[in-house]
């Protein structure tokens, strides 16, 4: 019988660091005349051997390839009689998450940006913002800085919200500080143009509201365009002028964009944005399974390609009013910008974007370890440890900002 074990070659299956293994040993299916003594070396990788149930259990711990000492004897064994031994090979493949080094970014560079970043703002009464910001894996293997960026604002005086989210592109050597820039003065310029418009802007949806014509559609669209638009102009403007006066071209702070501004209403919430870019916006109610994306992502002929606010084809006034979008809702559960970082493993095309089933998947994961409860000062900081997820293939930046 030894001589027959022995001939054999023998492995368990492999295993993986920090996911459950079960495996059923029935050395009987291999030797019926054989019944395992011991089987020593599984407590070295974090598995049990149960005889009774004949399954070795755990969850490894100790990535490589092991060597586990099965002894074993004849169901005819008696006292004297030796016990026969046999190496059995274990391959426990490591946690992917560990091959990846996590390099801070050196803070003497150009344009240095902290690594990760939130911000909650609550707002008595009414709905709370919350955002964060994390470099991804790729970034953080190499030492590279976050790309991403992004801002928030609540005006207690005017009532009015403001997000806005903004992906460098990773080819782009300053595209940090463009996307900085663009949320900057996006915020600036939103604030200031609410203050001096508000007033006749707020007129215009409520009689938007009443009578749903192409009209009074036009009539809003022409002061979103002066808000949201404009803001998208300036930061197209700001971004050229930060370039030019440190020579260097443009397209070295190429970013995407995604803006929105809202505010309450006794009959609803009104949503305005802007979007150039991928990434994605949108109006989610998971009660009434309402989604309303606002926007359209500028999907290239190939991976990795799109749209950004640095072209100067964005800018003209044409394609700015083209990219506005704005709608009016009871209610909302959330208002979600996101990057790529975020759309591409949670929603994988395009067209997903639109999938109502999509949102309620995401709303659902995020729900498992962000609390959204009203004034939940934690939320910045739950959003920015669920940005940390894991999915093969996927290592932007990324980042989430939500009203909610």
């Amino acid at each position: 019988m030894e001589a027959q074990i022995e001939n054999k070659r023998w492995n368990f299956p492999n295993g993986k660091v920090n996911q459950e293994y079960c495996y059923e040993f029935d050395i009987s299916k291999f030797m019926p005349e054989a019944v395992v003594e011991t089987i020593d070396g599984l407590e070295e990788v974090g598995l049990t051997f149960d005889p009774e149930t004949k399954q070795i259990a755990g969850t490894p711990n100790v990535p490589g390839e092991h060597k586990i000492k099965l002894t074993y004897k004849p169901k005819d064994w008696a006292e004297g009689k030796p016990v026969l031994e046999k190496e059995i090979g274990l391959i426990i493949n490591p946690d992917p998450r560990s091959l990846w080094n996590d390099i801070p970014t050196d803070e003497t560079i150009d344009y240095f940006k902290p690594d990760s970043d939130t911000r909650f703002i609550k707002v008595m009464s009414k709905k709370d913002m919350a955002a964060a910001s994390k470099r991804g894996r790729s970034h953080a293997h190499e030492g590279k800085a976050r790309d991403d960026d992004f801002s928030l604002h609540f005006d207690k005086e005017t009532g009015w919200y403001i997000m806005v989210v903004a992906d460098g592109a990773g080819s782009a050597k300053f595209s940090r500080e463009g996307s900085k820039i663009a949320c900057r003065t996006a915020i600036d310029v939103c604030k200031e143009q609410l203050l001096s418009l508000g007033d006749n802007f707020e007129r215009e949806i409520q009689l938007f509201d009443k009578e749903k014509s192409q009209e009074k559609r036009n009539d809003v669209g022409k002061i979103l365009y002066e808000i949201a638009g404009n803001a998208a102009f300036k930061a197209h403007k700001n971004i050229e002028k930060e370039a030019r006066q440190k020579g260097n071209p443009v397209k070295d702070y190429s970013t995407t964009f995604i803006l929105s501004i809202s505010k309450k209403f006794n009959y609803g919430w009104f949503v305005g944005a802007f979007w150039v870019g991928d990434g994605g916006i949108g109006i989610y109610d998971k009660d009434t399974q309402y989604l309303k994306i606002l926007g359209e992502p500028d999907g290239g002929e190939f991976a990795g390609q799109t749209r950004f606010l640095t072209m100067p084809e964005i800018i003209q006034p044409a394609e700015i009013y083209r990219r506005l979008r704005f709608d009016i809702v009871p209610d909302f559960t959330a208002l979600v910008l996101m990057t790529d970082g975020i759309t591409d493993p949670k929603f994988e095309t395009d067209a997903n974007l639109s999938r109502i089933e999509k949102w309620n998947d995401l709303w659902a994961d995020l729900c498992n370890e962000v609390d959204f409860t009203n004034d939940n000062e934690q939320v910045a900081d739950q959003l920015l440890k669920w940005l940390d997820f894991w999915s093969q293939g996927n290592h932007d930046d990324r980042t989430i900002a939500i009203l909610f």
